[in-house]
Parts: structure tokens; sequence; C-alpha cells
């Protein structure tokens, strides 16, 4: 039957999108940014320390090749779904070197960006109504992905007095019928704290009595704290995979992150169903992307290394420049991001708001990283030079 406008009931068909992703909030970056207008440069120059993102570009060979790849005609053409078989042969070594257990390239799907990841694993392993616990303070992005895919997010609260150390028997009460997953990030975006490899073992271990998947997303790998070289075992021979799901991105280790690269390691029949998600999200990740970074993975790991120090650096002068101011304190820092405790006067969000209006400072308030949060905002250092940050004190000396 053709449709008219006699067979159409306005009330019960309204042109509205999926109710799930209207209840999202608005992407926080571009949110934030807007606050930017209204500074006038009273304190100098602005400081934009709201993103993840490498202040300084890639290895001038990186970009050449990249250059490269992206006027080849054969990375116009659609790709392997899990991704260039080079690359995932290139990841794999690696791992396999760095966490002391055989990693195949068969375990690995290359993503376009680790965001990407996270939506293939939450899709991968629950339902809409299942449940996933997520430690909060949560990065963002994360819960915006369960709340679309209507997975319930079931918020694990980290303690600041515990160094922000997630707690396994904490997390075990929050287990029910219902529960697919549980999810760590190490180190942790948004506070920058670092997991100790037998909480990661002990999380692995309670996955895999529960029935559950962890999804251990591992992005910040490449910025452990000096002498953390492993960040756990749980790669090593003889340990089940079955439970875990590794999530991993490029972006930072490499400076590329317009270049939206990202990987999922899990067992082979976990691999399976990630492709057919893969398949309908992108097909391949960028074909010219993968082409470089499959080079720079054994090529540059002197660069890689001095990388990893100059942000551990920063993440200490931070630190020590913030101590002295009265009533900031740093509860957390590490790989790209301080987690700071404001003077508590006014909610988080106005702080920020009045940080960036009158001192030219853009900051994250911790009420966007779940709930609980209202005394903290995220720094996020990794794209200011140390000049900046070594004057970073006098930006909140006035700001009460």
């Amino acid at each position: 039957m053709a449709v008219t406008e006699a067979t159409i009931d306005r009330q019960t068909v309204p042109h509205r999108p999926n109710p799930l992703l209207t209840a999202v909030e608005t992407p926080p970056i571009p949110t934030a940014q807007a606050w930017m207008a209204a500074y006038d440069g009273r304190a100098g120059p602005f400081l934009n320390l709201s993103q993840a993102a490498p202040g300084d570009p890639p290895p001038a060979e990186l970009l050449a090749r990249l250059a490269e790849a992206a006027g080849a005609p054969e990375t116009t053409r659609y790709g392997p779904i899990p991704g260039e078989p080079n690359l995932r042969a290139a990841l794999a070594a690696e791992m396999t070197a760095l966490y002391g257990g055989p990693v195949d390239a068969a375990d690995v799907v290359i993503t376009s960006g680790c965001n990407q990841a996270f939506f293939a694993a939450a899709l991968t392993v629950a339902r809409a109504g299942d449940e996933v616990i997520l430690p909060a303070p949560w990065y963002f992005n994360h819960k915006m992905i369960l709340d679309m895919l209507g997975i319930v997010a079931r918020p694990f609260a980290l303690k600041a007095e515990d160094g922000f150390e997630p707690d396994p028997a904490a997390a075990r009460a929050l287990i029910g019928p219902k529960t697919r997953a549980i999810v760590l990030v190490s180190p942790n975006n948004p506070t920058g704290a670092t997991c100790r490899p037998e909480t990661i073992a002990a999380f692995a271990d309670l996955a895999e009595e529960a029935g559950l998947f962890l999804i251990l997303d591992e992005t910040y790998r490449d910025f452990l704290p000096e002498g953390r070289d492993r960040p756990h075992d749980l790669f090593a021979a003889g340990r089940s995979r079955a439970a875990l799901i590794h999530l991993y991105s490029f972006s930072k280790a490499y400076s590329i992150p317009g270049h939206r690269l990202g990987a999922l390691v899990a067992a082979p029949v976990l691999i399976e169903q990630v492709i057919k998600v893969q398949d309908c999200l992108q097909i391949c990740a960028p074909r010219a992307g993968q082409a470089a970074i499959a080079w720079a993975i054994p090529a540059l790991g002197g660069w890689r290394a001095a990388n990893r120090r100059m942000i551990n650096r920063r993440a200490a002068l931070f630190a020590d420049r913030l101590a002295t101011v009265p009533g900031w304190r740093v509860e957390a820092a590490g790989a790209y991001f301080a987690y700071v405790r404001h003077p508590g006067r006014q909610p988080a969000l106005a702080v920020a708001e009045r940080l960036c209006r009158e001192r030219g400072v853009l900051t994250l308030p911790g009420s966007w990283f779940g709930p609980g949060q209202e005394g903290h905002l995220r720094i996020a250092f990794a794209n200011v030079d140390d000049a900046a940050l070594d004057r970073i004190a006098e930006r909140f000396l006035e700001l009460d």
C-alpha cells in the first residue's frame, strides 16, 4: 500500500532520531573549546590543556613515508578488514617482546583509532540492556559509546587516597546477572595513574572466574613511568586469554592522531566477531598510515623512548610547579594527564570556565568524567612545551 498523508499517524511516527543517541551528551572537547572566545589575552598566550594531543610532530622520515604511502595507487583501494598483514605482524612481534608471551598476527585487528576499537569491543561482548563495569572517573568516550549502544555503565568509584588504583574486591561486589565486562584504562585517562601489574592480573583473574571479559585499554602504554617497562604479564605463555580484550592506539606513540590508527588484540573466537563489526563500520582502517607504521614499529624504538622520557619529564614538571600554588593539589599525574583537585569553592565546571576566561588556560571539569568528580579538573599537558609548564603556576595563583 502506498504511503499517503492519510496512512501516516504523526503521533506514532514522529520524525526524531534514535533516543539512545539523543540522550548522549555532546562531545566534550568542542564544548570546552568554545569557551576560548571569551579570553582577552590578559594573562599571556593561551594554553590549551584540554585534549590529549601530541604537541610535537612525528620524525621527518615517518612523515616522508606517510606521504609516499598516501601517493601510492594501492593504498586508494580497499585493504584487508583486519588490517595490513605487515602491520599486524609488526605489532604482534612488538607485543611478544614487550609482554614476554607469544602474540600472533591473527590475534590483531587494526582499527580506525582506539575509540573504534572500544566500540567494536563493546558491541562484541554486550547487547542493549547488558551491563559493563566502568571505573569512575572514566574516559567520557567510553561512557558515550556504551550509552548509545544501550549498554548500562555500572560506575566503579576510584579513590584519590588509593592513587586511583582500582580494587578488584570492590569491582566484584558490582557484578550482577547482566554484567558482561569490566573496563580498565592504564595508564589512565583522565587521572594519569598507572595500575600495578598485580592489580591488572587480579582483574584478569576476576573476569575469568566470573565469566566476564576484561577490556584493557592501553592507549598510553608507551608512556609508563620510568622503570615500569612491562605493563603486566597477561600475555605470558600458559595463561588463558579467553577473557582478555586488549586495546591500543598508535596516535600518541607516533604523534599521528589525524591518521586514526588503533588496534584490538584478542582470542581468535572474538577476533572473528570483531571483524564483522569492522566490516560494517569502515571495512578497513586507513591504509597509508598502516603502511608507514609497519615500518615505524621496529625503526623508531629510540625516538619513542626519548618521547616517553620527555612526556614523563613534563608530568613531573607540571606537578612540581602546581605544588607551589595554595589550594590546588595534583592527586595523580602520568602519561598525558594530571588529575588536579581545585580549591573547592565552586563546582568543577565553573572553575574550568573561569580558568579559561580569566587566566587563558583550557582544562576539562572532573564532572565530565563521571559521578563524584566535582572537585577535580583534568589537565592534558603533552601539547605544550617545558617553558610554558615552567610558568604554569602563575596562571592559577589568582584564581580562588
